[in-house]
């Protein structure tokens, strides 16, 4: 339903309108539905989550959409800075980065015989 499609739904630069979706859920949307939506609901950006991005943030249709991720590292599996997004007063937006903490391998060496 809806709430799911909020959710799940990923931007993808190489389709125009609505795809499948590789997550198994929801769907896929172009540039235009990202400009069309904008247009229709008199918006400027639209800020969305839920979607590992390697600086923490990424931009799509020049701009018009960003998409924050707030876990550094996640599950220990990526290499994924995270950010969060502040918005002035006067609508000016900046993002404070913090970057992964570099994972380290330990092995124990230390054999009983």
């Amino acid at each position: 339903g809806v709430l799911c499609d909020l959710l799940w739904s990923d931007p993808d630069p190489d389709i125009v309108g609505f795809g499948d979706n590789d997550r198994g859920v929801s769907f896929t949307f172009g540039a235009n539905e990202v400009s069309k939506f904008l247009k229709r609901n008199n918006l400027s950006l639209i800020v969305r989550a839920h979607q590992v991005v390697e600086d923490g943030y990424q931009f799509f249709c020049k701009r018009k959409m960003v998409t924050l991720f707030s876990a550094p590292n996640y599950c220990g599996e990526f290499d994924n800075a995270a950010a969060i997004l502040t918005v002035s007063k006067d609508l000016v937006c900046s993002f404070h980065i913090y970057k992964p903490k570099k994972v380290s391998v330990v092995t124990n060496t230390n054999k009983k015989k």
